[in-house]
């Protein structure tokens, strides 16, 4: 009996062993398992990680940029791209022709060819508005030297080509501006030379002509050296409370005379209100829009200042002119440098065509704006706003801070 019994608990021994194992070797896969599901989630997270990482710096890029896979289809394109040509994030898969309809710039990526180069082209692109861009392209490849896809960076030049052609125009307005009375000088002074100075009556002429002519050069030079010192902010403001209707007064005396001359009349409209500016500039304003008023308005005509208190703190100006008015495409412009509605009839008229640009970087510099509005053969009014001087903006609000000043 002894060996069955022995035989029948060994046997059952290696049963339980056996079972035990099994049951070790389970519960070692599950673990191992989780252990690769765990590794597997954790690589994912940190690809993941990686790619937003990537995405972030991507998108965080002032230049534009677009990925190409080997099949010249877009992978990436970060959100510069997208708004330097007006397109959405959903352009993965797509070709370049297929997105942008730019053979350029297909052209470019295929003249990168199998060699590791950068190639640069300039864009100029007209739609939705003018843009310049700057591309450049490069080809990329694996360590076996097989070509992988293209990189490309755009970099928006619109700035910069903007300020050039404002630059060129400047150059070539001033040396015009500046041709006209040299050459009228110079041949008149020609002229007196070859024997009319002898000549009284026509010297007296020839010399009230060279006159005129170089008050205009020195105008167009002092204009030119202020508005210089505008634009680069060396101007100092002096500023203090002015009373404006006492400024206004003293502008519109100067111009009696001129306005006179036309059979114009001169309205004050401006009530008892103080600004927060510089008296010379707001002086200087005030004669540059007097004076377009009374050279552009028509003979016989009206010229009305006046002035409101805003409920935001500002005064606003106007002046007003029942002249032939000024057409919708040029009323945004009229505050450039030398811009002129009618050249022909602007010149005939003197002036240097810098005097709205100087009024609007006064305004700008004083934190108000200059704007105008006009109806063709009703005239034109012109808006400027000054800051309200502190204790004459308390003393509005004692009255109705919500509504502008009644204007006598």
């Amino acid at each position: 009996m002894f060996w069955p019994v022995l035989t029948v608990v060994l046997i059952g021994g290696l049963v339980v062993l056996h079972f035990r194992w099994r049951w070790k070797f389970s519960q070692a896969q599950e673990a191992a398992a989780r252990d690769l599901e765990n590794l597997r989630r954790s690589q994912q997270q940190s690809a993941l990680q990686i790619q937003t990482q990537q995405e972030a710096l991507f998108n965080s890029m002032a230049e534009g940029l677009l990925l190409l896979d080997p099949a010249g289809k877009i992978q990436l394109a970060n959100r510069a791209f997208a708004r330097l040509f007006g397109v959405g994030m959903d352009i993965r898969s797509r070709t370049i022709m297929e997105t942008l309809r730019l053979h350029e710039l297909a052209e470019l990526v295929n003249a990168l060819g199998q060699q590791a180069q950068t190639l640069s082209k300039e864009l100029k692109l007209l739609r939705p508005n003018e843009r310049w861009l700057e591309v450049n392209a490069s080809a990329i490849f694996n360590s076996e030297g097989k070509r992988q896809g293209t990189i490309l960076v755009f970099h928006d030049l619109t700035r910069l080509r903007q300020l050039e052609r404002t630059r060129q125009e400047f150059v070539a307005n001033v040396s015009h501006e500046l041709r006209t009375p040299l050459s009228l000088i110079k041949g008149y002074i020609e002229t007196l030379l070859d024997g009319a100075i002898n000549n009284s009556e026509v010297a007296s002429k020839f010399l009230e002509t060279i006159d005129r002519n170089a008050e205009r050069l020195r105008l167009l030079i002092e204009d030119l050296l202020t508005i210089s010192e505008l634009e680069s902010g060396r101007v100092k403001l002096n500023l203090h409370q002015v009373a404006l209707k006492t400024a206004v007064e003293k502008v519109l005396s100067d111009f009696r005379a001129r306005a006179e001359a036309k059979q114009m009349k001169l309205l004050d409209e401006v009530p008892e209100l103080h600004l927060q500016a510089d008296a010379d500039r707001l002086e200087q304003v005030m004669c540059n829009l007097i004076d377009n008023a009374i050279k552009y308005g028509r003979n016989r005509g009206t010229v009305i200042v006046s002035a409101c208190s805003l409920q935001d703190g500002q005064v606003q100006i106007s002046i007003q002119d029942d002249g032939p008015g000024i057409p919708p495409e040029s009323l945004e412009r009229v505050f450039e440098r030398f811009y002129r509605v009618d050249k022909a009839r602007s010149r005939e008229q003197g002036g240097t065509g810098l005097g709205l640009s100087i009024v609007k970087h006064i305004i700008q510099s004083h934190g108000g704006r200059a704007w105008a509005k006009s109806q063709i053969g009703e005239g034109t009014t012109f808006y400027v706003t000054f800051p309200q001087a502190a204790n004459a903006v308390q003393e509005s609000v004692g009255r109705d801070s919500s509504k502008p000043l009644a204007v006598p």
